[in-house]
């Protein structure tokens, strides 16, 4: 059974002028915060012990959750000032001591991979990460992803670029053999633009998956609005 590591101490800044007193994942959705469809997902899936990164207000994820979810342990990994995805995601591993594969995943996501095939085709290319993608053509917002044809990321890309692309889904399956060569722990780094180009310069593993299931992302108000629809019921 897989552990999870889920990114929820951002601020959340483009969110603000809907849900302006609370941390992202805690953004409600039909009376629901937003953070327990993701733990009601991932516990189908079959996790087995979540940790959450917090930061900004995380005394109102803290003390909401508590230690347990719906008989599924909760550990917490609180940055004492901003670290960036790449950064909290190292203080959670740090904190945690993960020794076998584990997920990570982006608070304001709901994407709904299948973890028995995403793990299973990370355990037969023998990666290092294993990024779950989806198809966009929005601008602007979701970094690009170019495979090979077996799969292997070539290169990353700013979501700037016009029509149909595969894009990072904010799902990633993470052998622990990438943290003994991770950066200094406490320092502030994004997993977009620090952590996957430094794999990708230091040839690590990088797998990408393309995944059709619900994708969501709460992090501006027209798509949170919209989340409702998508996942209340």
């Amino acid at each position: 059974m897989p552990s999870a590591v889920i990114l929820a101490g951002g601020l959340g800044t483009r969110l603000r002028s809907a849900v302006p007193d609370l941390p992202k994942p805690m953004a409600p959705i039909s009376g629901r915060p937003f953070l327990e469809y993701q733990l009601d997902y991932w516990i189908s899936q079959g996790v087995s012990r979540f940790v959450l990164s917090v930061g900004y207000r995380h005394e109102a994820i803290t003390e909401h959750f508590g230690p347990r979810y719906k008989g599924v342990d909760l550990e917490y990994a609180i940055e004492e000032h901003p670290l960036g995805t790449g950064g909290a995601f190292l203080l959670a591993a740090e904190k945690t001591g993960l020794r076998e594969p584990f997920l990570l995943l982006n608070g304001d996501t709901y994407f709904g991979v299948d973890w028995s095939v995403l793990n299973a085709y990370a355990l037969e290319h023998d990666a290092d990460w294993c990024l779950s993608l989806f198809r966009t053509s929005e601008q602007g917002r979701y970094m690009g992803i170019e495979l090979s044809s077996e799969g292997r990321i070539t290169s990353l890309k700013s979501g700037v670029e016009q029509g149909p692309r595969l894009a990072n889904g904010g799902v990633y399956w993470v052998h622990p053999r990438v943290l003994s060569g991770a950066r200094t722990f406490g320092e502030k780094l994004s997993l977009e633009n620090d952590l996957f180009p430094g794999a990708l310069a230091a040839d690590q593993r990088l797998f990408g998956l393309e995944f059709t299931r619900t994708f969501i992302d709460i992090g501006v108000p027209a798509d949170y609005h919209r989340a409702a629809t998508l996942l209340a019921g």
